[in-house]
């Protein structure tokens, strides 16, 4: 049985920096897993669109969708789930994040960049309408935090807040002591800088955005890295497993479901009847009633009243 194919769908950038590294994310993916069709589609501003690419799937095919996206959001609720839909027998995975190994990748970009303890920390994502986006940042920030431990918030440069930005001027205040410091400033060092670690696949418009938003440093992006190749295989592989799961149970109910024809069994042979057992000989008991009922017989009839 062959195996799915794989559509590595990335957001889309109008970078040509950007679309290089997703590009060799992909190939970097089939080369971990010779033998799978690793395709190519995309949600917004580059092509090919997902929706055409699943519906250009050969016939007969199942496919999963992995999105190379680094949280929940609109495209993967909306977007890949619509497309999936459209498709019965294929799938969609999970995004790339949230995963302790993104939080590393994180912590190795700030280590390249010269961040100290010293420094405070932006962890700037991309944002989404969909709460569920947020959930998924916070969570990653809860990795990054038990790696290092400056005074970190999440920010975001689209449709979430608090905005990059934002969270830039109120730990500026922190550092130089102003209305925004005290408890909520943690172990802030004044002196210190502002460092905005960048959650973002690759560079594009809303990493160029991350240069104007006030803060001394910007981390790069997580691409290139061989780690985003191994996570998503592993999210396709999950979805595979996922859909073979339910695949069997649904076979199982359907069978369950299924009256089955129950033998008639073959009427046992009747025995031949046995001869009738001759009767018992009368005890005691019996032959004294008889005698008297012959008593009373013979009284009546010679001596009438």
């Amino acid at each position: 049985m062959n195996s799915p194919i794989m559509i590595a769908c990335a957001h889309g950038t109008s970078s040509t920096q950007g679309a290089a590294e997703v590009n060799a994310l992909r190939d970097a993916i089939a080369a971990l897993r010779p033998g799978l069709d690793v395709r190519e589609a995309y949600v917004d501003v580059q092509q090919p669109d997902l929706v055409d690419v699943v519906a250009g799937l050969p016939e007969g095919e199942s496919a999963v969708v992995v999105p190379l996206l680094l949280s929940v959001g609109y495209h993967v609720k909306v977007d890949i789930a619509r497309a999936v839909k459209s498709r019965p027998g294929s799938a969609a995975a999970a995004p790339l994040g949230p995963d302790p190994r993104l939080a590393a990748l994180l912590d190795q970009r700030l280590g390249e960049a010269g961040v100290t303890d010293r420094d405070v920390i932006v962890l700037a994502a991309a944002g989404s309408s969909n709460p569920k986006a947020a959930v998924s940042v916070e969570e990653l920030l809860g990795q990054l935090q038990e790696l290092r431990p400056n005074r970190m918030v999440a920010a975001y440069g689209a449709s979430a807040k608090p905005s990059v930005p934002d969270a830039v001027a109120m730990l500026r205040e922190e550092l130089e002591g102003g209305a925004g410091a005290g408890e909520s400033a943690g172990a802030v060092d004044v002196g210190g800088r502002v460092v905005i670690a960048s959650y973002l696949l690759a560079p594009g418009y809303f990493h160029d955005q991350l240069a104007k938003a006030g803060a001394d440093l910007v981390t790069e992006p997580l691409l290139p890295s061989p780690v985003l190749a191994e996570i998503a295989l592993e999210r396709y592989d999950a979805a595979v497993a996922k859909a073979h799961e339910t695949t069997s149970e649904t076979a199982a109910e359907t069978q369950a479901e299924t009256p089955t024809e129950t033998p008639t069994e073959t009427p046992a042979e009747v025995p031949a009847s046995e001869p009738a057992a001759a009767p018992a000989e009368a005890g005691p008991d019996a032959q004294q009633g008889g005698f008297f009922k012959a008593v009373r017989r013979f009284v009546t009839k010679y001596f009438p009243r």
